[in-house]
């Protein structure tokens, strides 16, 4: 396990307000999951007062989400020692898209579009995209169904200069990784995603999946790439665990 740095994630390097369009949790856990990922396993992240003082919120809304971020395994605590960045959790590899796998399972896969805008890719968001900063985006979260019974959510990120038009077509009825490969010739390779345990990321994600707030769900951060190395997407999906099982194949060293 990493030993904490007696160095606090800089202060510079976070923003220093929160916009009005969006909730503030949001914006402070996907800020303090840029921050993980950008410094050393070990660093020791700004304390919960200091992110609270900075964004002006209450420090029970820094404190949730300090403890998502703790359980997506970004981050550990140590008592008396503050909260610092996580080593890095083994990487895992999935082969198949939502809906090849559900009829794989002999189960009809459906989805509704709960958002789907373009906007501009950040600094953070076009590393992973492996694009230019100022790249238009497509944000893309649906609901995934099997069966006609609520299973995911899926959140993912596409760059419309790789995949221009994407944001035309409405994914209540295509298939994303269907459309990819008839329209732009995707061929899907080896994906490497981080799987881990933990509850709904709000209370709506809760009620969207019937399930209660508390229930884990299989949470997959990944970012698939094509055949020839290209990365497709990049997103996070929340999965119903107690009707979701997920096969893996992993490398070890």
């Amino acid at each position: 396990m990493a030993r904490p740095r007696n160095n606090p994630g800089d202060l510079a390097e976070l923003p220093t307000e929160l916009r009005t369009d969006r909730p503030k949790g949001d914006q402070i856990r996907e800020i303090l999951e840029r921050l993980t990922r950008s410094l050393p396993a070990g660093t020791v992240l700004p304390s919960e007062r200091v992110l609270a003082e900075r964004f002006g919120v209450a420090r029970m809304t820094v404190r949730q989400e300090v403890d998502r971020v703790v359980t997506d395994g970004l981050a550990a605590r140590r008592p008396g020692g503050g909260t610092f960045v996580a080593e890095p959790r083994p990487n895992r590899l999935l082969a198949s898209s939502f809906s090849q796998d559900m009829r794989d399972r002999g189960i009809t896969p459906g989805a509704k579009v709960l958002e789907h805008r373009v906007g501009t890719a950040d600094e953070a968001l076009a590393a992973e995209l492996e694009e230019p900063v100022g790249t238009p985006v497509l944000h893309l979260v649906r609901l995934r169904t099997a069966d006609g019974e609520p299973m995911a959510i899926e959140r993912t990120n596409l760059s419309l200069r790789r995949y221009p038009g994407l944001d035309e077509l409405a994914f209540d009825e295509l298939s994303l990784y269907g459309e990819l490969g008839a329209r732009y010739g995707v061929s899907l390779g080896i994906v490497s995603a981080s799987i881990v345990a933990a509850p709904p990321d709000s209370p709506e994600d809760a009620a969207l999946l019937g399930i209660d707030e508390t229930t884990p769900c299989l949470v997959i951060t990944s970012a698939p790439r094509t055949a020839s190395g290209e990365v497709i997407e990049c997103g996070r999906s929340t999965y119903r665990s107690d009707r979701y099982d997920i096969t893996v194949a992993y490398r070890t060293t």
